[in-house]
């Protein structure tokens, strides 16, 4: 698994992970991941457009750093998930939590706005 982050011109934090989020995929980013997703009232974009497989192990390092997005007064969204992982985050519910965007432009202009 390998994690890209950069800022985007409007402050919106963006996590790009590419390969497989399985165990160890999930084990080699968990920490590097978390710490992008720390501090105060950030807006963090996940791109899985990369992501060929999620398996229940990647899951949780999603809901629980979005949850801790959210209770520091932030939000995180997805972007572009493939078909097979926006199936598995639709099976387990993700999606209903976080909300989920096909482009980038509609991406940051929601998350700040949502």
């Amino acid at each position: 698994m390998k994690l890209e982050y950069s800022e985007l011109d409007n402050g919106v934090r963006l996590i790009k992970l590419t390969g497989r989020l399985d165990m160890d995929g999930t084990n080699s980013i968990d920490k590097q991941f978390v710490q992008h997703c720390a501090g105060e009232n950030v807006f963090v974009l996940v791109d899985l457009s990369r992501v060929n497989y999620l398996s229940s192990i990647g899951i949780p390092l999603l809901i629980t750093s979005a949850k801790a997005v959210a209770n520091r007064g932030g939000r995180m969204a997805f972007l572009a998930p493939q078909a097979n992982v926006k199936s598995v985050l639709d099976i387990t519910g993700v999606s209903n939590a976080i909300r989920i965007y096909k482009d980038l432009e509609t991406a940051k202009e929601r998350l700040m706005s949502a």
